[in-house]
């Protein structure tokens, strides 16, 4: 690939995804990191490309809030997930969703749903499917937070642990094979543990990024969902997990 393919290249992936190691620019480019390197020096000299730790992102993202930046990444594997979940889902059934991006582009995903029922913490999926299609919406209550727009801590777990619904709808921030689910976030691993206490069915959702990752907070082992859905066969270690529980695997495919 010449050089300036690789510029429309690289500029290509930053559209979709939002931000790119360098690292994973040389992998899908079939090159070394040194000419990633040089690829993207004059990319960022004249303001094309935003500079990070290594990665590169556009320069608009600078002014989005977490929340924004994270919804681009990943993004068309987040909506791969949230598609084939959300076909699962019939009308006037009842879900509890927690507040994550994937979880969001489940929420975009069940706007041609109708009568459903919804539990959240999320003020962005609250208002995606809210006073549409005769939905009714339930939010928690208490301090939203500036990055998410989503509420925690003790009232918002009162109130969630007052319905029982047909999906209980989670996505995690690290799956591992000895710790299970976790987070990185106190607050946010309590609440997600109650979602899944709440469902019918209890579901977790998330790229496959997250397979081996270790988060700070614990949210459940193995036997404490019923069903994970994700965009790629996890690693055997986590694959034998789930099939040990007797948690369900679904994959999304393309």
């Amino acid at each position: 690939m010449i050089h300036s393919k690789r510029h429309g290249e690289i500029l290509r992936l930053l559209k979709e995804e939002g931000t790119v190691t360098i690292a994973s620019l040389a992998d899908r480019l079939g090159v070394s990191l040194e000419t990633v390197r040089r690829d993207v020096k004059p990319l960022t000299g004249n303001g094309s490309v935003l500079k990070m730790h290594g990665a590169i992102g556009l320069p608009s993202m600078a002014g989005e809030a977490p929340f924004e930046r994270r919804m681009r990444d990943n993004a068309e594997a987040k909506r791969l997930i949230a598609r084939m979940v959300a076909a699962t889902i019939r009308d006037g059934e009842s879900v509890m969703l927690d507040t994550g991006t994937t979880t969001s582009f489940l929420a975009r995903e069940l706007l041609g749903h109708r009568r459903l029922t919804v539990v959240t913490n999320s003020s962005d999926i609250a208002r995606t499917l809210a006073t549409v299609n005769g939905n009714k919406v339930y939010m928690a209550g208490g301090e939203l937070r500036s990055d998410s727009g989503a509420a925690f801590g003790a009232s918002a777990i009162d109130f969630v642990s007052r319905f029982s619904v047909s999906h209980a709808v989670i996505s995690i921030g690290a799956v591992d094979a000895a710790a299970g689910l976790a987070d990185y976030d106190l607050e946010e691993a309590e609440f997600a543990r109650m979602v899944l206490s709440r469902g019918q069915r209890s579901l977790v959702i998330t790229d496959h990024t997250k397979f081996g990752r270790q988060g700070l907070v614990q949210v459940c082992g193995f036997d404490g969902f019923s069903e994970l859905a994700t965009d790629q066969a996890p690693p055997r270690d986590i694959a034998s997990a789930l099939a040990e529980a007797g948690a369900r695997l679904s994959i999304a495919a393309a």
